[in-house]
């Protein structure tokens, strides 16, 4: 007798390897598994113009990281005596222009550079709701808490939507590698504050927009983790105080998930070891010259060089 509906990630026939780079960009969600992809000492790169959420950001990003466009002193404002970027999230903010423009654009070198490498891109959308800054009539992609006066919100509607899908795609595939798999996935985490029937409305066009613009393409996928923790994980339990994020427990099911379908066995072998060293990492003594504690250390550490030998990236860099 079964008592829950389990979403299962559909197996892909190519597999992340322990060399495979891999580039997120979008919600905080995307964050989270990126954490797990580098607590597991994969190569990955999650968001260059940080946390955001809505397809024509996204876009906008991904175009901006395409053509490696520097920002310049005209692209800022200032609020709050900083220098800030509405495309941008609030962690590039500074009191000096160059250093909010340093912050930026050594992002955007990055990001360009890492997007010609990756094999594999992972997209995650939050939302279809975008902000306009009625100054300068410019669609952002966070408003720096300023004053909701300042702003006109709405809906993107779904010509808007797929355009921005179906351009992001194009211009990952032009600067990625010909092999590269694009994976598309709409964040769990719920816009309460938008209200809860706008919410849902705003998701359903999120997953309608995503499945009409990747069908055209082999190498695009939409995974369902959206699905999974509104159908699979249908409990309080696996969210975060908040109610609205989803806790470890339920980022952890995602990604073993998502590691089944997706990793080789030697991926998957490789990362549980990861896994295995950083909880090891965890562990502190008062007294490091302890015999037992000075033994335990150099047994770790012919683990992490036993690990280090299957890969030609560093890994464990701050061990």
């Amino acid at each position: 007798m079964k008592f829950r509906t389990e979403v299962d990630i559909k197996e892909s026939q190519k597999k992340i390897d322990v060399e495979d780079k891999i580039f997120s960009i979008g919600s905080c969600f995307a964050a989270e598994m990126s954490d797990l992809f580098q607590q597991g000492q994969l190569q990955t790169v999650n968001n260059p113009f940080g946390t955001i959420f809505n397809p024509f950001s996204i876009n906008n990003s991904i175009k901006r990281l395409h053509d490696s466009a520097f920002y310049e002193e005209d692209d800022l404002i200032t609020f709050n005596d900083e220098f800030i970027s509405l495309d941008h999230h609030t962690s590039f903010d500074t009191r000096f222009i160059h250093k909010t423009l340093e912050k930026i654009n050594s992002k955007i070198v990055e990001g360009n550079q890492f997007l010609q490498e990756t094999k594999w891109v992972i997209i995650t959308y939050g939302t279809s709701f975008i902000y306009e800054f009625i100054p300068k009539q410019k669609l952002v992609g966070n408003c720096h808490k300023i004053p909701q006066k300042f702003f006109q919100k709405r809906l993107l509607t779904h010509c808007e939507l797929t355009d921005a899908i179906y351009n992001t795609i194009l211009n990952l595939k032009d600067i990625c590698q010909d092999s590269v798999q694009l994976l598309f996935t709409v964040s769990p985490v719920r816009h309460t504050k938008d209200g809860m029937i706008e919410n849902q409305l705003s998701k359903a066009k999120l997953i309608t927009a995503v499945h009409e613009a990747v069908l055209p393409f082999e190498n695009c996928h939409y995974l369902p983790i959206y699905e999974i923790l509104m159908d699979d994980l249908r409990d309080y339990r696996f969210y975060k105080d908040d109610m609205i994020h989803p806790n470890s427990q339920a980022v952890n099911y995602i990604f073993d998930k998502f590691g089944s379908a997706y990793f080789s066995e030697e991926t998957k072998d490789f990362i549980k070891e990861n896994f295995n060293i950083n909880k090891a990492l965890e562990h502190r003594t008062e007294d490091k010259k302890d015999p037992k504690y000075i033994e335990f250390k150099e047994k770790l550490n012919q683990r992490i060089e036993k690990q280090q030998q299957k890969v030609k990236h560093k890994i464990f860099s701050n061990a």
